[in-house]
């Protein structure tokens, strides 16, 4: 895990070691153990690289790298700076070894290198991991970008007529002299309904002039030309298994490809943990991992946790039964109102663009536990819910699939066995319309999310009115559990968390690792008919089966779904959060946003996931613009 950042320009003045070293200087706190900086010989294309040191951590494996290795500048065919792991390098690796390459040090870096240098651009579907790279191709005169599959590693970059810039974050671009230009429609989307993304345009941030790489995408960028091509190397076509396959294969293969999945992201150089909410995903995780160990290395197994005495959704019981299950050390934190007030604008300063809730701040704090005990790797659940139908908005989603297939029974079945489980699931007549007419319900939903921002009352109406962009609030039509699954992973949803995750985790200069995200578990989930995803009440039923002899009942049968879950509610109220709010709401009038009564005027207050969170969205919003 590192930072990268490069210029690439045919004017010899744009690319400069100094500016270099201030885009490196800014991520610092993405890898402190090492920096590296690189030119070639004319002037046109710098890297910078910070580098936290997992895989091999000799001097040998810093970046940039070349390739061939240690040979003389004028023999280098490729320069690497890259961010990220590859689970499979050793496998990779081997294969190489057998059509000839060698290796001089037992880094993944120097396998994509070889990589790219036997394949060229076709290897990334080789690749199990999480990464964000940039190649200089010294004999094409060529740059070549790539990130992976589901995003979990950050690229953003400046294209103009005089110079390429990207960066891990966007704060390395500021840097250098790229204005920060506010992307309107965006934050009028966040503000008024709490969008963070636009689903129809991957590439684009909450700064106008500053872009996102998709996940799954690449970059080759011509020099001589500026020629750009951005292009996507992975779209996965998702086959549907014969609703007749026994649960038996099904849970024996979804077993086989997350144990794979665990015990590859086990590689490592240096200590690692995990974090454990208490819930099913982060403890599949943990029971996983215990099945690899030696019985007398769980003791030096730990896990971290965010816990909230007497808050009703604290889920200390819950983290109790699993490490007392596989007797391992759990260390917790219970971040309070006044820390958050006094980290707020450091959140802020990492992540960059807005953010859902608060439950941010309590996975930063976990993240920083694991810092202070010197853990350096953690493993973590993220990507379990959206792949495997685990948020309780999907139950209507499922029962819309089987009454539009006309599957009454089950149907009729699944909606007594939900309420039963005591979830609380509103189904009526604009179901049944969505399940027959899944075209105009998407209409609607659009429809209606427009109506929404439109008739925002906090918002200033010339805001609204020159911001507002139907494309941007468009909804997809969703026929199965399959449709709003894939669009919460591959397009809306997913990727924000993601986001979260790895700037929380490299505040502190760590490393998130996460198995759900495996492309070849994914795709097997994917192929997976709805009822393997929700049955008999249930969410992630699969996982469930597949847990269900390893982790206490109560965990694998667990009916509410928390998280790290602050009481954001009575934060807000907090004397320490007045002085925030009062700031953003200065700033948002200030900017021709907010209308001026809201100054004097106290917003409702909500819990971390409610819906029109708007004391939360003008928090955030507020303090970034």
């Amino acid at each position: 895990m590192c930072a990268i950042a490069g210029i690439v320009s045919l004017q010899t003045n744009f690319v400069e070691q100094n500016k270099l070293q201030q885009m490196a200087a800014v991520m610092q706190h993405r890898g402190s153990d090492a920096e590296g900086f690189w030119m070639n010989d004319t002037k046109t294309v710098g890297f910078a690289h910070k580098r936290l040191s997992i895989i091999d951590l000799s001097e040998n494996a810093a970046q940039p790298m070349h390739f061939p290795l240690f040979n003389k500048s004028n023999e280098i065919k490729y320069t690497i700076v890259y961010n990220g792991e590859i689970y499979n390098y050793i496998e990779l690796r081997e294969e190489l070894k057998t059509k000839g390459y060698t290796f001089k040090t037992q880094s993944d870096t120097e396998v994509l290198l070889a990589l790219y240098d036997c394949y060229n651009e076709k290897f990334l579907n080789l690749l199990d991991g999480m990464f964000a790279f940039a190649i200089w191709d010294n004999e094409q005169n060529k740059l070549f970008i790539a990130r992976d599959r589901l995003g979990e590693k950050p690229l953003y970059y400046y294209n103009s007529n005089d110079q390429f810039l990207f960066a891990s974050e966007i704060k390395a671009l500021w840097k250098v002299g790229i204005d920060k230009e506010i992307n309107h429609t965006l934050f009028l989307n966040y503000l008024a309904a709490g969008l963070i993304n636009n689903p129809t345009n991957a590439s684009e941030t909450f700064y106008n002039n500053i872009k996102k790489l998709p996940a799954a995408h690449a970059i080759s960028y011509q020099v001589q030309s500026k020629k750009i091509n951005v292009y996507q190397y992975w779209n996965p076509a998702i086959t549907s298994l014969s609703e007749k396959i026994t649960d038996k294969d099904i849970t024996e293969k979804f077993v086989h490809l997350f144990n794979q999945s665990v015990a590859r992201r086990l590689r490592s150089d240096v200590a690692f943990a995990t974090s454990l909410s208490g819930g099913l995903d982060s403890s599949s995780i943990l029971a996983t991992i215990a099945q690899f160990l030696p019985e007398n290395s769980l003791q030096n197994l730990q896990s971290f946790s965010a816990v909230f005495p007497n808050f009703e959704k604290d889920e200390s019981k819950y983290i109790t039964l699993v490490t007392d299950k596989f007797n391992i050390k759990n260390t917790t934190v219970t971040p309070i109102v006044e820390e958050f007030a006094n980290d707020f604008e450091k959140l802020l300063y990492h992540q960059e663009e807005p953010f859902q809730s608060s439950s941010i701040y309590v996975q930063y704090k976990v993240y920083e536990l694991a810092k202070e005990h010197g853990v350096k790797v953690l493993l973590d659940g993220q990507g379990a819910d959206e792949i495997l139908a685990g948020y309780t908005k999907y139950y209507h989603w499922y029962w819309q699939e089987l009454f539009s297939k006309a599957k009454f029974n089950v149907f009729n079945k699944e909606k007594i066995a939900a309420a039963q489980h005591n979830i609380q699931v509103e189904w009526g007549f604009k179901n049944i319309a969505a399940a027959v007419m899944p075209v105009k319900a998407a209409q609607q939903i659009s429809k209606s999310l427009y109506n929404q921002i439109q008739n925002n009352s906090f918002l200033e109406p010339d805001f609204i009115h020159h911001s507002i962009n139907k494309n941007s609030l468009e909804k997809p039509v969703i026929r199965t559990l399959n449709d709003i699954l894939y669009y919460n992973t591959f397009t809306n949803g997913l990727e924000d968390l993601l986001r979260y995750a790895d700037r929380n985790a490299m505040a502190h200069g760590r490393e998130i690792r996460l198995p759900f995200l495996n492309h070849e578990l994914v795709e097997f989930v994917f192929s997976l008919p709805s009822h393997f995803k929700i049955r008999n009440g249930f969410t992630k039923y699969v996982l469930r089966n597949a847990m269900k002899e390893t982790l206490p009942k109560e965990i694998v049968w667990r009916k509410d779904k928390i998280g790290f879950e602050p009481p954001q509610q009575k934060w807000l109220q907090h004397k320490s959060i007045e002085p925030l709010m009062q700031q953003a709401k200065q700033k948002l009038i200030s900017k021709g946003i907010l209308k001026k009564n809201v100054l004097q005027k106290p917003l409702e207050t909500l819990p971390a996931h409610a819906a029109h969170n708007y004391s939360w969205w003008i928090l955030c919003a507020g303090n970034l613009v």
